[in-house]
């Protein structure tokens, strides 16, 4: 089989072709991405290329996707503007990304009249909008979707998109949405990378308002896995929920960063609370368990080979500084 990855050269998208490759060995895939400042070859290194063929290209771009599309039965969509203090300062590119180029994707898929078997959209479980902290709730698939920022509003929109075409047109897709994920090549403008790096430096780790938001946090070995299980397994036209079963309060992994890097809690910092700071997410992945599939990495030890995989791999992270603005601001 010849899969079409898209957003390949990023954080989940690496990781998963580096999955799926070794889990599967008689298949090849395909990997598109522009290499905006979040795309990085050096995630890549390593990729046996015999089964692995790199274009740089935009998916905005219907002549690009044309070609990248060639001889593809499965798309595995991951390209996407996702951090959410930029889509606060501009939504713009999100926009433009997240639906408009999620619908260049589907048009194409469905140009190809059969061939396209599986569409596997990945998503978020911003979308569902925010759960209160004292809530026994979580989001599954038949929450509403009520996104708070722009970033989460153009998932929404995607998803939408993808759900529609299912509908309309009969294109066999499929979604999931998914928790914070961490892990390797995670790109150092998000939450657990950023508090790495600075608890590295000796530097204050800054948590916005209080540090109490809550996240759900997902390995994204883990969440490779569950990609795998819903295109093996799952059924056309249905979405399903992927978490990690770790809701951990922002100060709660910034204090256990600090401490398996053996640094003091007093560098624990408070900074100003962003925009619309959704206070917590949590996600109900029963119909996921249903497949078979489940989280395998405890929270605490996955954090602690995330932390491992940072100390060892400076020269990976460090340069991409620079292509984050140079500072690193990114919180959860």
């Amino acid at each position: 089989m010849r899969l079409l990855v898209t957003g390949g050269a990023g954080f989940i998208g690496s990781n998963f072709i580096r999955y799926w490759l070794s889990r599967h060995p008689d298949d090849e895939v395909v990997n598109i991405d522009t290499l905006t400042y979040a795309g990085n070859l050096d995630t890549l290194a390593g990729i046996d290329e015999r089964r692995h063929r790199f274009l740089q290209g935009d998916i905005l771009d219907a002549g690009t996707v044309r070609q990248a599309m060639e001889g593809v039965s499965t798309v595995v969509h991951f390209a996407a503007e996702t951090h959410v203090d930029r889509s606060i300062a501009d939504g713009q590119a999100f926009l433009m990304t997240n639906v408009l180029g999620t619908h260049t994707l589907l048009n194409e898929a469905l140009r190809r009249d059969g061939q396209i078997v599986r569409f596997h959209h990945v998503s978020t479980d911003e979308v569902f909008g925010a759960l209160g902290l004292d809530e026994a709730r979580r989001f599954d698939e038949s929450s509403p979707y009520a996104p708070r920022s722009p970033y989460a509003a153009s998932k929404a929109a995607a998803d939408h998109l993808v759900r529609a075409y299912y509908a309309t047109y009969g294109l066999p897709v499929t979604i999931t949405n998914c928790s914070n994920n961490y892990g390797p090549y995670h790109f150092p403008e998000k939450f657990i990378p950023v508090m790495i790096a600075h608890a590295l430096d000796n530097r204050p780790l800054p948590l916005y308002g209080d540090g109490r938001h809550v996240r759900d946090w997902l390995h994204v070995e883990d969440h490779c896995r569950g990609i795998e299980a819903v295109l093996t397994r799952g059924t056309a036209g249905e979405t399903y929920c992927l978490g990690g079963d770790a809701e951990r309060e922002n100060r709660e992994v910034a204090a256990l960063i600090l401490d398996h890097l053996g640094r003091e809690r007093s560098l624990l910092s408070s900074v100003s609370d962003r925009k619309g700071h959704d206070r917590r997410y949590a996600l109900d992945c029963a119909k996921a368990r249903g497949l078979g599939w489940a989280p395998q990495i405890p929270f605490e030890a996955g954090l602690r080979r995330t932390v491992d995989w940072f100390v060892d791999n400076e020269s990976w992270w460090r340069p991409l500084f620079a292509r984050a603005g140079g500072v690193l601001t990114g919180r959860a």
